[in-house]
């Protein structure tokens, strides 16, 4: 039987002026995305530069990057230090994701989803925001953010060009994104911070739903209300706006995108067994091991089957850009972790708790989401979760499963993806989405509209944890 195994040496101690000096890199990748349209560069072309310049100054200045060794049936290969750094996981869900979504609409099975909810609303583009919005966090929670992103941005176009509101595309694309993290709080498995926070504190998965659930529905119904009202997505009051909606609404037929029934059926039925899949690959047995990722690559494998003579026009149409950023992003970080400004930020946190239960959970909660906005939160939980877990109560107790502390870190290495649309995977799909659908908006365009978002969801996340503190 082949073996895979692993070595990574442990990391030793780095110059703080090294530390500085990539913490200053990692500020100008930051900076040089925020100006993206400025410097009329692509985002993979952005951080791999970025990448390359890390990893070449890890070289010079000898930063102890790990060497990956495997040893495949005795045969020992030892791969390039930035191969370990990149989340191939996550690579493989964005490539899987993206060919299973877009194989599936030419069955023109999302086109009558999108069709059908729209007949629901009634045109009514209000009651289509919160159609949308609540089937965003569902999505979220039981699949993986980049995925529900795919999916619901795919429906948001057909449903809003069916309508003839194209110009609200923007607004319901923006809120959209900002639910995927809101819906990546419901249970233990829907995002990767919770997973690992919640298995060093001890969380069930039951007792996750039960202490999240309050707050996501609390800051879902905040998110599309605000949303309606900065976007001014209102009610249909005036009777013409009513008659035109109702005149547009019982034109549609839902099976005009059908082409085939039996590539309808079939698409329905792959939706269905996709969604079971991924939201169970963590109990699924020998799935478990291999990952949600291998589960979106089997499904688009299995869906291109239909189109097995010509799968290069799918291929053509994937984001390489957006791959290739995150390729270059995660080696960016790897680097980072290593030259010790992850660490950096986490010596920061320790002295936070010594605030107290209130103050210092409401700090620990802004920083986690502040340092989530502008690097990967995958690590930085992993770090903070070790930190807190290290760090014992006045009493000298071990921190129980029920302490802030831990939730705090969970809902600001969510919530921190709102900030920037590089804070979080969906985020960032969620731009490229408006990219690709012709609507023009920078880095910052982002941020000036997803902050005030971003800090409601932060208060409200902040009086929810006081609650849980006292109860």
């Amino acid at each position: 039987m082949t073996t895979f195994m692993i070595a990574q040496a442990e990391q030793p101690h780095v110059a703080m002026s090294t530390t500085l000096m990539f913490a200053g890199l990692l500020v100008g990748l930051i900076a040089c995305l925020a100006l993206e349209e400025k410097i009329h560069a692509k985002k993979s072309v952005i951080a791999g530069g970025f990448a390359a310049l890390c990893l070449l100054l890890a070289a010079v200045m000898d930063v102890p990057l790990p060497a990956e060794l495997f040893d495949i049936g005795g045969h020992r290969i030892n791969m390039p230090v930035y191969i370990p750094g990149i989340d191939w996981g996550v690579i493989a869900i964005i490539l899987g994701s993206s060919l299973f979504v877009d194989v599936t609409s030419k069955s023109g099975l999302f086109t009558w989803i999108a069709i059908r909810l729209t007949k629901a609303s009634g045109g009514d583009p209000l009651k289509l925001l919160w159609y949308y919005g609540v089937m965003t966090v569902v999505f979220s929670a039981v699949l993986n953010n980049v995925t529900a992103m795919l999916i619901v941005g795919a429906l948001t176009l057909v449903s809003l060009e069916r309508l003839g509101r194209r110009d609200k595309l923007l607004a319901f694309l923006i809120v959209e994104a900002l639910l995927t993290n809101v819906g990546g709080l419901l249970t233990l498995i829907s995002s990767v911070p919770n997973i690992i926070v919640g298995t060093t504190a001890g969380i069930g998965f039951v007792t996750f739903f039960l202490k999240s659930s309050p707050y996501v529905v609390v800051a879902t119904a905040v998110t599309i209300l605000m949303g309606a009202r900065m976007f001014d997505i209102r009610r249909l009051r005036d009777e013409e706006e009513k008659a035109e909606a109702a005149r547009l609404v019982a034109s549609f037929d839902e099976n005009d995108g059908i082409e085939s029934r039996g590539k309808f059926w079939f698409g329905a039925v792959m939706l269905v067994l996709f969604i079971v899949a991924i939201s169970t690959t963590s109990v699924l047995p020998y799935v478990n091991e291999l990952g949600m990722g291998f589960v979106a690559l089997s499904f688009a494998f299995l869906v291109l089957l239909q189109y097995k003579s010509r799968p290069d026009e799918f291929y053509r149409a994937l984001d390489w850009d957006l791959l290739g950023f995150f390729a270059a992003l995660f080696a960016v970080i790897h680097v980072m972790e290593y030259a010790g400004v992850l660490g950096l930020i986490g010596r920061g946190v320790r002295p936070v708790l010594e605030l107290g239960p209130t103050a210092g959970t409401t700090v620990l909660l802004g920083s986690a989401a502040l340092f989530s906005s502008v690097t990967d939160n995958i690590p930085l939980s992993a770090m903070l979760a070790k930190i807190v877990g290290g760090i014992p109560l006045e009493s000298g107790l071990a921190r129980p499963a029920d302490d802030p502390a831990w939730w705090a870190v969970i809902f600001g290495a969510n919530l921190g993806g709102n900030i920037t649309p590089i804070g979080s995977a969906s985020t960032l799909v969620a731009v490229t989405l408006m990219h690709r659908y012709k609507l023009r908006i920078t880095f910052m365009g982002f941020v000036s509209r997803a902050i005030v978002f971003a800090l409601v969801q932060l208060v409200l996340a902040s009086v929810y944890l006081m609650i849980l503190a006292r109860l």
